[in-house]
């Protein structure tokens, strides 16, 4: 059996994690750094993409999770499913490793509450279609249906922070 590592939204960039994606033809499973070298050559990593309005034709990959913390809140699908996010690696450049970042989406229902944005969440019979580019960017890119996830509270949490929300 798997030990499940807590996705935390506010991880170092460069923590190692196992993606799964397509490379040279076949599926394959890989530890690769979270963060991205920015495109505008700026110093600081990205770790998320917005995806609303872009295409990503090749280098797709999903990165397998049980739960993810934000804040002082853990999210977990409501039937105990393990769930992949949607995300896109890059190949090593002479300045930066091989890494990847994951994609983000508008908040579903049970999210929004915390956060107006998500990293975009896939259930295991999306992955095929995420990896392999079947159905477009705007249909498997969406939020899921409202009840998906289990959300929690840490004892950590103050109460007040609660009633902000």
């Amino acid at each position: 059996m798997m030990n499940a590592t807590v996705f935390q939204s506010d991880a170092p960039l460069d923590e190692r994690r196992v993606i799964i994606r397509r490379h040279d033809g076949e599926v394959e499973m890989v530890e690769l750094p979270w963060g991205l070298r920015p495109r505008d050559g700026g110093p600081r990593a990205v770790n998320v993409v917005r995806s609303e309005g872009r295409t990503f034709p090749s280098h797709r990959c999903l990165v397998p999770a049980s739960e993810f913390r934000h804040q002082n809140f853990s999210f977990s699908l409501a039937n105990g499913d393990w769930f992949y996010f949607a995300g896109i690696w890059r190949p090593a450049a002479s300045d930066w490793p091989e890494a990847y970042a994951i994609l983000t989406i508008e908040a579903n229902a049970d999210i929004a509450p915390f956060h107006d944005r998500q990293m975009a969440v896939l259930i295991r019979d999306q992955r095929t279609a995420w990896l392999n580019g079947l159905l477009p960017e705007e249909e498997i890119l969406r939020p899921l249906p409202a009840g998906t996830f289990r959300i929690k509270r840490h004892a950590s949490a103050p109460a007040q922070q609660m009633l902000a929300v």
